[in-house]
Parts: structure tokens; C-alpha cells; sequence
């Protein structure tokens, strides 16, 4: 009776799976510090053990809530093609059928967005990039993440997709936060042009904002968003933590349509960060924290230092 009560719960996800590079050095891109002779001595057997770790993380996310591996999971940093079908060939997700979305963008550490998709829910209908258009102080295109856009029919249901990386805080947050409310606007001018009556919406990602940044707000202003991450970061919970602070960069919002419980729709019902005791550092002064695969050049060979989070809809 419970597989029966639960057959109707599909979860859709969002990780950062820091770093996740293949061991090769690209001419094109400033990945040098991620090959065996690099800063971090990035090797074949590392390579190996974040793939079998990632897998598994990916295996379990919402299995409690839904009883079946997720039917999407928007990912972020990752070097290209080649290390998501390492990872879709893992012990833990071979034998289910995962076809992923992926571009290359411009950034220049040659780190991308992705939308991993199960071919049994998910149905691709079109896909493409939407280039961050955003510049340096001295007036110079800087080069980042594109935003990827994925339309296509979740259980027959059509949804729009977009997955975000937007720019990091690493010159203040004060001095970058244009850069992310650029990304904001990119996607509400793709939903203007996209000509469709209450469209179903998802827009997750690394946002390198918390829920009430501007750039979050820029999203929520436009009336069309409810984000259910709002209330799950706190003092002692987050999906990152930096110098002992926790951050909710990692968010889904959902669009209001997915609030109705007309037959053949999908409703939300929760929303989550997945921070299971594996994922997590175990002891010591950072017990609780996600458990990362560096700190600096020290290889600790955890998972990543973000939670993944996730949101439960349910089809009527």
C-alpha cells in the first residue's frame, strides 16, 4: 500500500557537484589545477571515487518522499559531456534510463550547467543556451555561465526548465550582485518571449544569492514564482557554509501553476535540503558541514561542498 500511496511523487533536484572534472587538461580553459600534475594532483583513481560518490548522492535524493531515483536533476559544475556519462554509467544509476541536457558556455574555468532527465517521465521537447551578458569594471564581457533552458513534457505535463550558476561573490557580494540580477532579468525576458499563458516553471540552480537577495527578489517581483527554499535556511541549517555561516545559494522555485490539482497537472507538496549523516562531515569543528572533496589543495575525497536540494511535486 505505501509503493501504491507514493506512485504518483516524483522528485526534482538541484546539486553543485564542485569541480567535477575530468583529469585531461583543455588548452581553452583554466582547468590546469584539476590534471595529475596540477595544484590538486587530480587523478584517475579521485576522478573515480567522485563519480561513485556523486552516483549514489544522486540515487537517493527524495527516495524517501518518492520511492524512485529523481526525474530531474539540474547540476552544476561540471567540465563537460564526457564526465556526465561517467557518471550516468555509475553503479548507481546504470541501469536507470538517464539521458542528460548539456552546452558548453563561455566561462572560463570551462565549467557548465546540465539537465540530467529520466527518459521514463521526461520527454525533451527543445532545448538552448541563454548567454549572461554581464561585464567587469573595466567595461570587458565577463565570461561566465550560460543559463540553460529546457522545454519538455514531465508525465505529459509540458514544463519549462531552467538551470542556473549564476556569478559567484568572490569580489564582494555588494560589488557582483549586478551580475546576478543581470541573470535574473535573462530569465523573466526568455518567459516574456516564450508567448505562453501560465506557463508550468522551474528555475533551480546555484544562485550565489540567499532567498531575500536582490537577485531572488528580481524573480519573486515578477509574480510568477513561490520558493518554497524560503524557509529552510536558518542560523543551523543551509545547503553551503562558509566560515561557519550557513547559505542558501541552492534554490528551485516553482512556478504558481504548480499550486492546482486539475487532473493530469503536477502539484507541489514539499521542499528539502537532502544533507543525509553520509554527506556530511562527521566530527570535529566542522561536524554538520557538507563533506567536500578539497579544501584548498587537501584532498578530503567527500562529495561536494553544497547539499543538493529538491522539491517533491505529485501527479493528480
Amino acid at each position: 500500500m505505501f509503493e501504491l500511496k507514493n506512485k504518483n511523487k516524483h522528485t526534482i533536484a538541484f546539486y553543485n557537484l564542485e569541480n567535477f572534472f575530468d583529469t585531461k587538461d583543455d588548452p581553452h580553459t583554466l582547468d590546469d589545477d584539476f590534471t595529475p600534475k596540477g595544484f590538486k594532483k587530480w587523478s584517475t583513481s579521485k576522478f573515480r571515487k567522485k563519480v561513485k560518490k556523486i552516483g549514489k548522492t544522486i540515487s537517493q535524493i527524495g527516495f524517501e518522499e518518492s520511492k524512485r531515483p529523481p526525474a530531474l536533476i539540474g547540476i552544476a559544475e561540471v567540465e563537460n559531456k564526457e564526465v556526465i556519462k561517467a557518471l550516468l554509467k555509475s553503479k548507481s544509476l546504470r541501469d536507470e534510463e538517464y539521458d542528460f541536457v548539456h552546452f558548453d558556455s563561455p566561462d572560463e574555468r570551462g565549467i557548465d550547467t546540465a539537465l540530467i532527465y529520466h527518459s521514463e517521465h521526461f520527454k525533451v521537447l527543445g532545448s538552448e543556451i541563454l548567454p549572461l551578458l554581464v561585464e567587469d569594471d573595466d567595461g570587458n564581457r565577463d565570461f561566465t555561465r550560460d543559463i540553460l533552458y529546457v522545454n519538455g513534457k514531465l508525465n505529459d505535463e509540458e514544463i519549462h526548465v531552467f538551470v542556473n550558476h549564476w556569478p559567484s561573490r568572490r569580489d564582494g557580494a555588494d560589488e557582483t550582485s549586478y551580475k546576478r540580477i543581470k541573470a535574473a532579468e535573462t530569465v523573466l525576458q526568455k518567459l516574456d518571449r516564450l508567448n505562453v499563458d501560465l506557463p508550468n516553471i522551474i528555475v533551480m540552480g546555484d544562485f550565489n544569492d540567499d532567498p531575500n537577495s536582490e537577485s531572488i527578489q528580481t524573480l519573486m517581483g515578477s509574480g510568477r514564482f513561490i520558493n518554497p527554499m524560503q524557509k529552510l535556511l536558518s542560523p543551523v541549517s543551509g545547503s553551503a557554509n562558509y566560515k561557519g555561516k550557513w547559505s542558501l545559494f541552492d534554490q528551485i522555485l516553482v512556478s504558481h501553476t504548480f499550486l492546482n490539482y486539475e487532473p493530469g497537472t503536477h502539484s507541489f507538496e514539499k521542499a528539502k535540503i537532502f544533507a543525509p549523516k553520509f554527506l556530511t562531515e562527521w566530527k570535529g569543528k566542522y561536524k554538520g558541514n557538507p563533506f567536500r572533496t578539497f579544501v584548498g589543495r587537501k584532498y578530503l575525497g567527500g562529495y561536494s561542498d553544497h547539499f543538493p536540494v529538491f522539491v517533491i511535486v505529485e501527479k493528480n
